[in-house]
């Protein structure tokens, strides 16, 4: 079976980018690097990252996955995957849910001219400490940094991860 004839668009058409995802297209591609974490509650810890951001031809919406490692071993700390879902307007709803168990419902705002996605979680779903989750995302000279802050029921919003990326 010849895999070209049964695609559903020709080979040669280029990938079509939907409007509402075309202003975060800078994302799309694999990105890695290192990050720090810590909280008040824990350990400080440095991490390695992969992040992935996909987009399917002409739907309204990128996928986004992570996964994060210890530095020494290579042993795999964290995953989480999601959809966002970027709007004409210049708002972004997103959708995560982490290899922990918890579950995020985020909204928020992003700036095609500043390359910055500013989220603010709405809903912390399945988490019995976690009760809010705020995530940055900036790309300055082709480097992605971003910064994770969290709040529990004992400990008011605080830093949690910060990481410095750069385009496979």
């Amino acid at each position: 079976m010849d895999a070209e004839k049964n695609s559903p668009t020709p080979a040669t058409s280029p990938p079509v980018i939907h409007p509402a995802v075309a202003p975060l297209s800078f994302l799309l591609g694999t990105w890695r690097g290192q990050g720090e974490g810590g909280f008040p509650t824990i350990h400080s810890f440095s991490y390695g990252e992969e992040l992935f951001f996909s987009h399917s031809p002409n739907k309204p919406v990128i996928g986004y996955t992570q996964k994060t490692w210890k530095l020494s071993s290579g042993e795999p700390m964290h995953g989480e995957s999601g959809y966002w879902r970027p709007k004409p307007d210049g708002t972004i709803e997103v959708v995560i849910a982490q290899s922990n168990g918890l579950v995020e419902v985020q909204k928020g705002t992003y700036s095609f001219e500043e390359n910055v996605i500013q989220l603010q979680s709405e809903m912390v779903g399945n988490a019995s400490k976690v009760k809010e989750i705020r995530r940055s995302f900036k790309v300055v000279d082709g480097v992605l940094c971003y910064e994770v802050q969290m709040a529990t029921n004992t400990v008011s919003l605080q830093p949690h991860l910060k990481a410095t990326l750069k385009k496979l």
